[in-house]
């Protein structure tokens, strides 16, 4: 493991404190590495409203995008999963995806260890942006 990955990992763990889960008591945090190599973290968020709920994943990305940032090299996810290694939610795979599907995700246990896997590998055949720019049949007005 290198020194990065560790410290990565280490910040997701630290983040997974700030965690507000009072319904689930299923905490997560997040690290995410921009290009510039600043960290920006996250964690998850409950509502009593259950669906308003933000993941850790969607937190540190949409703060790093109020940020200014658009690009990354790295998330790491850490819970308090003692026997597997925490994977993204579907919802947040496609919110990672949407920043690129050429960068990595750590799926790490409390015990630091870790499963490093690409975006790509997550969330195989998926949807993009760049998917909205190709070419679409044209639609045919319907006749009143």
């Amino acid at each position: 493991m290198t020194d990065a990955v560790k410290k990565l990992i280490q910040q997701s763990q630290e983040a997974k404190q700030a965690a507000y889960c009072p319904y689930s008591k299923f905490r997560v945090g997040a690290a995410l590495l921009t290009l510039d190599d600043c960290v920006i973290t996250g964690c998850n968020v409950e509502n009593a409203c259950y669906n308003l709920g933000i993941c850790a994943e969607r937190n540190a990305i949409s703060k790093a995008v109020s940020q200014g940032y658009r690009s990354f090299k790295a998330i790491a996810i850490a819970s308090d999963l003692e026997e597997q290694f925490i994977s993204p939610c579907g919802g947040c795979r496609q919110f990672i995806r949407e920043f690129g599907s050429k960068w990595d995700v750590y799926l790490s246990k409390p015990d630091g260890s870790y499963l490093k896997m690409s975006v790509d590998e997550l969330l195989p055949v998926s949807f993009g942006p760049e998917d909205l720019s190709m070419k679409k049949v044209l639609a045919i007005p319907h006749e009143a």
